[in-house]
């Protein structure tokens, strides 16, 4: 590891509890910074009611933490936006949002529109399949953009158990983004979750930011926001464990090629010859294998800066 990155750990590696909630409180009301948690759903009603309860209870009713808190439904096809504004939510749908450019499928699309429909100086994003939630997962990664003027750019990490299995979660991140930022990045190579879905930015770093649209976001985001202010601006908060849905291994290889792709642009700045991947499943009569070819995704969005609707909002 490079000493760098061995001194960045020492200096920009917290957990939840170094900064309680009233300092965090007295912190924000000094700068006068105002936050938004986004949560992107798609088919989460079995979770997303008991996340958005959380934060609303604990940091907006019963302190003045978080000023908005807003759910981007993605097409869910259960009740997610009905349990999401039940529980507090104010619950937008993806479509509705720059309606002028027609939406893609992807997590990153969803977390680009979200820009648009919010307005405070920090922005935390918040998956929303977890499942014992805690309203530290925000408090957390919030604090250190509260109170230290320097960071941009705040990631969770913690614990990922697979079943009754410590720390075998996040099977991506070991066998594709781990070596990919080791290889290709090893100033971030300190990052223990760099593709978690929990992470805090300013405002002012996020919208001169490309998003790529589908899972590459997490990993683009983070390599982009190195080269654009540098790893001391980066940190990571230590908040416990995180227990979520765990997908099969054939949508976990499809992850993996999206990354790869996203890794793969930012190195060369080109497209990949062959944006798709060819899986196998076993015939529906148990034999022989099917081929099944997914594109990956290719697109992403320009920075938010760039796009005149957000302009205009910005200038109201």
């Amino acid at each position: 590891m490079l000493e760098e990155v061995e001194r960045w750990l020492d200096l920009r590696s917290w957990s939840t509890a170094d900064r309680p909630l009233d300092q965090l409180v007295a912190a924000k009301a000094r700068r006068g910074l105002t936050v938004s948690v986004v949560l992107p759903a798609l088919d989460e009603e079995e979770t997303v009611g008991d996340i958005v309860a959380a934060i609303r209870h604990e940091l907006m009713e019963a302190v003045p933490l978080v000023d908005e808190l807003v759910v981007v439904d993605s097409g869910s096809k259960d009740r997610t936006a009905q349990v999401a504004t039940a529980a507090g939510a104010r619950v937008v749908h993806r479509d509705a949002v720059l309606p002028r450019i027609p939406a893609l499928p992807g997590k990153g699309e969803v977390l680009w529109r979200s820009l648009i429909v919010t307005r405070g100086d920090i922005v935390c994003f918040i998956d929303s399949d977890l499942k014992d939630f805690s309203a530290s997962f925000v408090s957390g990664i919030v604090g250190p953009l509260l109170t230290e003027p320097d960071v941009h750019f705040v990631k969770a990490m913690y614990d990922r158990p697979l079943g009754e299995a410590t720390g075998q979660g996040g099977r991506v991140t070991e066998l594709v983004a781990r070596p990919l930022l080791n290889l290709h990045w090893p100033q971030l190579a300190g990052f223990v979750q760099p593709l978690g879905g929990e992470y805090a930015v300013r405002r002012s770093l996020l919208e001169r930011l490309p998003f790529p649209v589908g899972y590459g976001v997490e990993l683009g985001l983070l390599v982009d926001s190195l080269h654009t202010v540098g790893l001391d601006a980066l940190a990571q908060v230590d908040v416990g464990v995180r227990k979520h849905r765990h997908q099969d291994g054939q949508a976990l290889g499809r992850m993996a090629a999206t990354i790869y792709r996203t890794a793969h642009l930012r190195l060369s700045r080109g497209p990949l010859v062959r944006p798709a991947l060819t899986q196998f499943e076993r015939g529906e009569d148990g034999i022989g294998f099917v081929p099944r070819t997914h594109a990956v995704d290719t697109e992403e969005r320009p920075p938010m800066c760039e796009i005149d609707e957000y302009a205009a909002r910005r200038a109201a």
